[in-house]
């Protein structure tokens, strides 16, 4: 039986954005396997591997997680590897390429965004770009999901081929979530969201490139007119603290709630007037389609990645990194403006097609069956 081998640092990322690949490979017959940190349970997966990646490539646990893997590689044969994140990526294409020469197994690798890029610290660059442009011509196949880094890798990496696919595909149905007004109220009373706050949604994990803290300055400043104006931060992350304690110090209890990690993100949007994404760095970031799908005006910082789904002022407003008063401002905008933010929630359900789970599913066929 043929077998493929999906690989990436956790398992929450592919249990989170590769479910529909594996079971298309199921159902085609293959035998699957994953390779992964973490012990959770994947569907359509015959084999998983825990393997203890870091995030970090110099953690020494990695050193073990690449023995590990090259054992399993050498082992299984497989006729595909698909992986994904940096640094298991590196790992994996360096554990197979004895397999690639012997039997030719195709290795194709998703770059979800590259840590270099126009603006990346430098050393991003210095640790990062040698090592992709080495591994470059050790993978058969490279996925990009933002245009900047299709453009980039054609002139500068030695894969032969270079494919662009619009991100890693949202169900849409999942995020067209119907609520009453009283559902609507009780799901808002849930987190002591009054019916009439105009609230603001941000998914992602609490870390400094993520840049919630940007969010929180901006409410210092509406708050001082805008009391019912509220903002629910969902995600764990290593800036927890340091988040808790700028929204005690500034009294924003009652206006900036940390949820922690959450699995109703659908029922979190539906029940939103805003969606605020304040990232230093994005590849193709998920949580902003999945905003739009569920049809919530956008405003987002100008990064690599955002910039791609939003066009200022059509579907969402970008403003600049670090640009608090902006930031305030656009909200502002919105909240007294309901035809403003009809416009662009037009403008946004229209724009994101491309990006549903049906259309992305044909790209990656297309590029699986080469």
């Amino acid at each position: 039986m043929k077998k493929v081998l999906f690989v990436a640092s956790v398992t929450r990322h592919i249990n989170t954005f590769h479910l529909p690949y594996l079971k298309y490979f199921k159902d085609k017959g293959y035998e699957v396997h994953v390779a992964s940190n973490g012990d959770e349970k994947i569907k359509n997966c015959d084999k998983h591997f825990n393997l203890e990646f870091e995030r970090s490539p110099l953690k020494s646990k990695n050193i073990k997680a690449y023995k590990n893997l090259k054992e399993i590689i050498n082992k299984e044969e497989y006729e595909i590897i698909h992986c994904h994140t940096p640094v298991a990526s590196v790992l994996t294409r360096i554990a197979a390429k004895k397999m690639r020469r012997r039997i030719g197994t195709k290795i194709i690798y998703t770059a979800h965004g590259f840590h270099f890029f126009k603006g990346a610290p430098l050393k991003n660059w210095i640790l990062y770009y040698p090592i992709e442009k080495m591994l470059s011509k050790h993978t058969d196949i490279l996925i990009t999901i933002n245009k900047e880094d299709y453009e980039f890798a054609k002139k500068k990496l030695k894969t032969k081929k270079i494919e662009h696919v619009h991100g890693i595909g949202v169900n849409k149905k999942k995020f067209e979530v119907e609520m009453t007004t009283a559902t609507r109220d009780t799901e808002r009373a849930k987190f002591t969201i009054e019916p009439l706050d105009f609230l603001i949604t941000y998914v992602a994990e609490l870390n400094d490139n993520k840049n919630q803290m940007m969010i929180i300055d901006a409410m210092k400043i509406l708050v001082k007119k805008y009391t019912n104006i509220k903002v629910l931060l969902a995600g764990d992350g290593v800036n927890k603290e340091k988040l808790e304690k700028e929204i005690t110090e500034n009294k924003l209890q009652s206006n900036v709630f940390l949820l922690g990690y959450r699995t109703d993100i659908p029922n979190l949007l539906a029940i939103s007037d805003l969606y605020v994404a304040t990232s230093k760095r994005e590849g193709l970031p998920v949580n902003i389609i999945e905003a739009m799908v569920a049809g919530l005006p956008v405003v987002a910082t100008n990064s690599r990645g955002q910039r791609e789904l939003v066009s200022d002022g059509e579907n969402g407003y970008l403003v600049e990194i670090g640009d608090v008063i902006s930031l305030a401002e656009k909200i502002e905008n919105i909240y007294l403006d309901n035809r403003i933010r009809d416009r662009i929630t037009e403008g946004a359900r229209a724009y994101v097609e491309p990006y549903l789970i049906e259309n992305v599913m044909e790209e990656m066929k297309e590029i699986y069956n080469q």
